[in-house]
This record gives C-alpha cells, sequence and structure tokens, in this order.
C-alpha cells in the first residue's frame, strides 16, 4: 500500500470544503495532504489507519486529522460483496491552514486554536456532547454557501480547542513528518496486517515486506511507534476480537482462532491485558450496556 501525497485545495480551487460522501464503500488510498480534515462517519463501519494506529470505525465515529498525517478508512470485508446493500456515509470538511493569516495565529485570542492545531498533527477522537454537537454544525455548513460556511468553520474549530472531549490517537513516538520512503515501508505492514492478521504472522515475513532486515525492521517500528510489532499486533487483533464478541454469535474459541490464536488460553491472557476484562465478561458488559 503506497503512501500517497494528494493536495486538496488545488483541486477544488478553494481553501475551504464541506462535502457528503455517499458511496458503497471508501476509496480512498492511504494518504497525506497539507488540509486539516474533519471527518463524521453517518454510516458505515470498518477499520481506519491514522499515523501508527490501527482502531475500528462506526456510525458516529468522528475525527480531527492535522496537517500531512497519513490516513485511511477500510470497510469490512462484507462491504465488497457482489450483493451488499451496505452504504459508507460520512461527511467531511477539509481546510488548509493558511485559510487564516500568520497575523491571525499571533493573536492572544487565537492561542487555544493554535495549540488545538498544533495537537491534531497527532489525530484527535472527538467524543460526548462535543461529537453531538459538531455532528449538527456539519450538517448545517454542509448546505451554507460562500462566506457563511467560513462563519461555520469558525464555530466548529472554536468548539474544538474548547472542549475537553477529545483523546490523541497515534502513540506518542509517532514522527507525522516521516520521510516518504519510511513511511511507505510502514505502510505496507500496516496493510498486510490488516488483511492477513488471522494468520500466523512471523517476523521475517514482515521484515521482507518493508525491505529491511529482522532487526532494523524491530528497530524502525519501535521508534516510529513506540512498541514492539508483536504488541503491535495483539492490539490489531485483541480490537477485531471486540468486534466479532459484539457482532456475532461465535463462541469464545471460535472467535480466538478467527483473530490468529491458535489457544483459547493465550487469547484470553492477551484480551485482559489489553481491555481489562476477559473476552467472556467483555461480552457479557457490552449486552448488559446495550439492553440499558
Amino acid at each position: 500500500m503506497k503512501l500517497l501525497q494528494t493536495e486538496i485545495s488545488s483541486g477544488i480551487n478553494s481553501y475551504l470544503s464541506v462535502i457528503e460522501r455517499d458511496d458503497a464503500f471508501f476509496k480512498a488510498p492511504f494518504h497525506f495532504h497539507p488540509e486539516m480534515e474533519l471527518i463524521y462517519i453517518t454510516e458505515s463501519f470498518g477499520k481506519r489507519i491514522i499515523g501508527d494506529n490501527i482502531e475500528p470505525f462506526n456510525e458516529g465515529d468522528m475525527v480531527f486529522i492535522g496537517s500531512n498525517l497519513p490516513h485511511i478508512w477500510m470497510n469490512d470485508e462484507i462491504y465488497y460483496t457482489h450483493n451488499s446493500h451496505l452504504k459508507a456515509r460520512a461527511i467531511v470538511l477539509y481546510f488548509n491552514k493558511e485559510i487564516f493569516s500568520k497575523g491571525f495565529y499571533e493573536m492572544k485570542e487565537a492561542i487555544k486554536i493554535k495549540e488545538f492545531f498544533s495537537n491534531a498533527e497527532k489525530g484527535i477522537r472527538i467524543n460526548g456532547n462535543t461529537k453531538e454537537i459538531i455532528g449538527q454544525k456539519l450538517k448545517i455548513v454542509l448546505n451554507k454557501k460562500d462566506f457563511e460556511k467560513v462563519i461555520g468553520l469558525f464555530e466548529i474549530i472554536h468548539i474544538l480547542s474548547q472542549s475537553n472531549d477529545i483523546s490523541f490517537i497515534t502513540s506518542d513516538g509517532y514522527n507525522a513528518q516521516l520521510k516518504h520512503s519510511v513511511t511507505d515501508r510502514l505502510s505496507e505492514v500496516y496493510k498486510y496486517v490488516q488483511q492477513n492478521f488471522k494468520e500466523n504472522i512471523s517476523l521475517g515475513t514482515i521484515a521482507n515486506i518493508s525491505n529491511l532486515t529482522p532487526q532494523s525492521f524491530c528497530r524502525l517500528f519501535k521508534k516510529r511507534t513506540g512498541k514492539s510489532f508483536v504488541e503491535y499486533l495483539n492490539e490489531v487483533r485483541i480490537s477485531s476480537a471486540c468486534k466479532y464478541l459484539l457482532d456475532s454469535d461465535w463462541s469464545i474459541s471460535e472467535v480466538a482462532y478467527n483473530c490468529g490464536y491458535k489457544t483459547v488460553s493465550n487469547f484470553n491472557k492477551l484480551f485482559k491485558n489489553i481491555t481489562g476484562n476477559s473476552p467472556k465478561i467483555y461480552r457479557a458488559k457490552s449486552k448488559q450496556e446495550n439492553r440499558n
């Protein structure tokens, strides 16, 4: 999976754009661009890669992506079947930070906005009440024209810069400004893990994909993500296991097998280490929350 550099502003001849996506599945490749991006998933599910992080996404997922932070949304396999009637819908706001002048960023009144844009280089999850408010604002801005759209942008970034309903997406050690050749190597690894996490993945195979020796790959991966490859692989597998536990009637052993684990005892141990609960308790708690 090659990492593509794009530029939204030149394509639409504007520093600001709000669009509504309505497709059979999300089609954009793994890419980055100078524009900041606010994405609100209104209908869809799958996994998203932002920087060095892979997480599931569902309807209601909202994230803010800073300049030049690599990202991709990938729908689950069912979206690509011939008779699938599922839809991938989202509202996406793009804007170039150059829409505001240097003088704007030097204003004391803009300190929190400047700080928010800086933090956005890590990718930002938007949760809670803020997500509900911004979701409604995006639907309104979608239908605005001319300068009313700019006013809508001001309102949205002001709310986001003041909110505590946010968390960072990439790891502390991740550097979004990687050399393209290095990022390409890791993007190939992310893609391979996404497609093959159910299989036995050896370090030799992964190192070969990145065109590095096993030792060099381990050093690079640890340096860029702040974790070992095995830790990362387990996070991907357990993330998928959480979805299977909620969305299927598979037994615990079936979930373990379909997530790449050969023994249930090892799966149970890793699941509890990562989530804080055993698979059985996690499923029971989730079902109870849904009933409430």
